[in-house]
């Protein structure tokens, strides 16, 4: 028996194979050309590498250059400098002062310490008063300083470093270390300018400020503060940038020495030690 074809049927399925077809070419026709991906995934890897460098690992890699200066305590020094001391806290945990002494770097020696002695409001360091009484037993020259905090008043910060701290001739100037990011910048600075006014009524001298290069110019950028010491913080660099004022310079928070089991926070003075001397508390 003969079969009928179904011509419509087959007439159809080459209607559908052509509208695919069709339709699989103008798609294809407007699939950007292969050449624009590999240069837009190129210039996202450059960017990616650039900004991973400088936001990452730049900061660091003077850690693992080869030191063509002096190498102190573990570090590589910055040059032309003669006046060096350190910075401690409850985080050094206990200090063997008669090893820190006797194992002083002779042509290095550190002159100085400043002991953390408050933070905030309420908050007193727990090493502070043997830290503050063996530093000056051991013949170092010691100063305290005061960690801000956003959270509470300049008045109440003030006094409570005022109620921890007695200085003495011969004492460096109290500091005041500035580092939290405020959430108002307008009240953050008032509360900042209310401490170093309390401060320095007490004691009769000016503070210190301490603070990172970026964070002077990103929150401490009112005429005010100039009028007032700049103990900058600025690690990994062989020298601070020309033109920057500064009497303190925090170089590095990896320094190993005798005495202190973790790192600590190495500093230099800008200028020699008769300058120095004169910036003691008579």
């Amino acid at each position: 028996m003969a079969v009928k074809k179904d011509t419509n049927k087959q007439s159809g399925g080459r209607k559908k194979t052509t509208s695919a077809r069709r339709s699989y070419r103008k798609k294809k026709n407007k699939d950007l050309p292969r050449w624009i991906y590999v240069i837009t995934a190129a210039c996202f890897s450059f960017f990616f590498i650039v900004g991973s460098y400088y936001l990452f690992f730049r900061p660091y890699f003077y850690r693992f250059r080869p030191c063509f200066n002096h190498k102190y305590y573990d570090v590589c020094m910055p040059a032309g400098h003669s006046v060096y001391g350190i910075d401690v806290s409850r985080h050094q945990g206990d200090i063997d002062w008669d090893t820190l002494k006797n194992g002083n770097h002779p042509d290095a020696p550190i002159s100085f310490v400043y002991i953390k002695a408050s933070e905030g409001s309420d908050f007193k360091d727990i090493k502070f008063k043997e830290n503050f009484e063996n530093a000056r037993k051991h013949g170092f020259i010691r100063g305290a300083y005061h960690y801000f905090s956003t959270t509470s008043s300049g008045v109440s910060q003030a006094n409570l470093f005022i109620s921890m701290v007695k200085l003495s001739p011969g004492d460096l100037p109290p500091v005041l270390d500035i580092e939290e990011k405020p959430k108002n910048k307008k009240k953050y600075i008032e509360e900042v300018k209310i401490w170093l006014k309390k401060v320095e009524e007490h004691y009769g001298v000016k503070p210190i400020i301490y603070a990172s290069s970026k964070y002077k110019k990103k929150y401490l950028d009112d005429p005010f503060f100039k009028e007032y010491p700049s103990w900058v913080a600025h690690y990994y660099i062989p020298e601070l940038r020309e033109g920057e004022e500064w009497l303190m310079w925090q170089c590095t928070d990896l320094g190993v020495l005798p005495g202190i089991k973790e790192k600590v926070d190495i500093n230099i003075f800008n200028g020699n030690k008769k300058q120095f001397k004169n910036l003691l508390i008579d």
